[in-house]
């Protein structure tokens, strides 16, 4: 079971995120501040949503504590927040944040964004990523084709491991930017594009696999 630890001094919002969050079968803690969560061992928990402005430490101050200890460095972050301008933004993704969702919000979308954060980063207990003969070996960053390697350059085989990750959801081109591209750098939809085009090539008879939803952006439908 998954482990989630809430950050927020907010009580009410702590209560409805680990009242939905339990009913969705996930372990649910909270805290009320950043030192509390720090006395709260966060080393146990698969991921951890912080609020950003509380008093005493805020949410960027301790996610910058945590990326910076190799025991917590892994552990999956969201910003829950009323602090939604562009730069509040780009300073909590610059943290190493995996997603950002600003108050007030859908639940149903905190959710669903909650459950993608999960799987995208989960670890998976054999390293692996497989659908019949195709092959990802995490630990090695090698993909395998029926048994035989293939070539792919960095993007491709990071595009490949976010869509086996998910396998289902469709992933849009902005969320496969964000996921697949460095920081900073500037990408257009047409890259993505050309990019997933490069990488069926490779993929030869397991290509039927990627589909593009139009409008919306791209699938592992296995």
């Amino acid at each position: 079971m998954k482990r989630i630890l809430v950050v927020d001094d907010e009580r009410d919002l702590r209560d409805i995120l680990q009242v939905n969050l339990q009913m969705a079968g996930y372990e649910v803690d909270t805290a009320s501040s950043a030192e509390q969560a720090l006395l709260s061992h966060p080393a146990q928990y698969d991921l951890l949503l912080l609020d950003v402005m509380m008093e005493g430490m805020s949410g960027f101050e301790l996610a910058r504590l945590l990326k910076g200890d190799p025991a917590t460095a892994h552990i999956p972050i969201m910003f829950i927040t009323a602090k939604d301008s562009e730069d509040d933004l780009l300073h909590g993704f610059g943290l190493g944040a995996d997603d950002y969702i600003t108050k007030p919000f859908s639940l149903r979308e905190a959710m669903a964004r909650i459950r993608a954060v999960l799987a995208r980063t989960a670890t998976v207990s054999s390293h692996q990523l497989t659908y019949e003969g195709l092959v990802v070996n995490v630990n090695h960053q090698t993909v395998t084709a029926d048994g035989e390697r293939l070539s792919l350059t960095k993007t491709e085989y990071d595009l490949l491991c976010l869509l086996m990750r998910e396998r289902g959801h469709v992933l849009t081109r902005t969320r496969l930017i964000h996921d697949a591209w460095p920081e900073g750098v500037v990408v257009t939809d047409r890259a993505v594009d050309v990019n997933i085009t490069r990488l069926r090539k490779k993929l030869g008879t397991y290509a039927r696999c990627i589909v593009s939803r139009s409008g919306f952006g791209y699938m592992f439908d296995a």
